[in-house]
């Protein structure tokens, strides 16, 4: 099974371990994936014995890549099930809204690679631990979608306009970035994992929500964590001054050219800013929008607007187009339909934003 579901015996109570089961494509989501999480968290939610849910990834490689996107290519280009990728985002945003609203403590434990799906996933996480390997960041402006599965909530968290930067460059960040902007609360040892579930097991939890988180939140706080001063250096210790400035403008396109003007020699920025240079227009101009919009905006309303997005994404060439060039012929060379931010109608742009649902039809069956 690509999703492996376990229900751990404890002292009292069980807990739910739900285990990203496909580490030869760094448990990237497929549909199959999607659904058989969703029903599983669809059962545990009624579950008297089930007190938490457990999400980790299997292997050493990946907590999660994001989604299979390479699967939808065909869709895409309009050959095979041209429905595919209506339904995935679909399905995918429905386990994510899921995850943030599930009635019961959710522990997410992250090692590896966390990106675009992944770390939606690891986001919607009560707890979120992670192993000093970790590596995070939403890089869909190099294949033409924007940073979905609710980035617009958790990015827009994030200090100063970092939450911009991620989304326009694809920054990658480490251990030490991810604690520093409070992407993840833990940092602990991969040895320590099977650790922990055995600590979990030797407690007594009663089903009650609110007394179960208390008691986890205790026993979290007891975990022998890393220090931060054994970690890497952080990126964004060294740039978050840089970065906030750079960012600071009001035109998207002057602060595109303030980033890829800037003269910095580190291995990481000119990483950064190759990213920009080479990425989508369109996806630049979502990242803008999908933030100030969502400022102002519900949990709820935000997945709503994101979906929508998605699927407007699906349905312009600028998706396909990036996975071909990324993840099919991998040229690295794409030819997106606009060449500079500047070109993009903001027509195109606003096609993303147009309301599409309401309570009473809502593809995601949201509550």
């Amino acid at each position: 099974m690509s999703v492996e579901v376990q229900e751990l015996t404890c002292r009292q109570g069980h807990i739910g371990l739900l285990t990203l089961n496909a580490a030869q494509t760094l448990n990237a989501l497929t549909e199959d994936m999607v659904n058989q999480a969703q029903e599983t968290l669809d059962r545990w939610a009624t579950d008297d014995r089930i007190c938490m849910v457990v999400l980790q990834g299997s292997g050493e490689r990946a907590f999660c890549a994001g989604g299979n996107i390479r699967n939808l290519y065909q869709a895409l280009k309009g050959e095979g099930d041209t429905s595919a990728p209506e339904r995935f985002f679909t399905r995918e945003y429905r386990l994510d809204y899921s995850l943030h609203r599930f009635p019961k403590p959710v522990v997410g434990l992250a090692r590896g690679i966390v990106m675009g799906g992944g770390l939606g996933l690891l986001s919607a996480c009560r707890y979120r631990l992670v192993t000093p390997d970790v590596t995070l960041a939403m890089p869909e402006i190099s294949i033409g979608l924007f940073p979905d599965v609710g980035a617009s909530w958790f990015l827009n968290r994030l200090p100063g306009r970092l939450g911009l930067f991620m989304g326009l460059t694809g920054a990658r960040l480490n251990v030490a970035d991810t604690l520093r902007v409070g992407l993840a609360d833990l940092v602990i040892d991969a040895g320590q994992i099977e650790t922990l579930l055995a600590r979990l097991q030797d407690e007594r939890w009663t089903g009650e929500a609110a007394a179960d988180d208390n008691r986890l939140f205790r026993l979290l706080n007891q975990v022998e964590a890393l220090d931060y001063r054994s970690l890497a250096p952080g990126h964004l210790e060294r740039h978050e001054q840089t970065i906030a400035g750079l960012t600071a403008g009001t035109e998207l396109p002057a602060i595109i050219e303030q980033i890829l003007a800037a003269d910095i020699d580190d291995p990481w920025w000119q990483s950064c800013a190759e990213n920009l240079k080479n990425g989508c227009p369109v996806t630049a101009w979502l990242v803008w929008h999908q933030l100030r919009k969502g400022q102002q905006m519900s949990l709820k309303d935000i997945f709503r607007m994101e979906l929508a997005m998605a699927l407007e994404c699906t349905r312009r060439p600028d998706l396909a187009e990036g996975i071909r060039a990324l993840l099919v012929d991998k040229d690295k060379a794409p030819v997106w339909s606009f060449k500079s931010a500047g070109e993009v109608p903001e027509e195109v742009i606003e096609r993303h934003f147009e309301p599409v649902w309401d309570d009473l039809n809502d593809p995601m069956q949201l509550d």
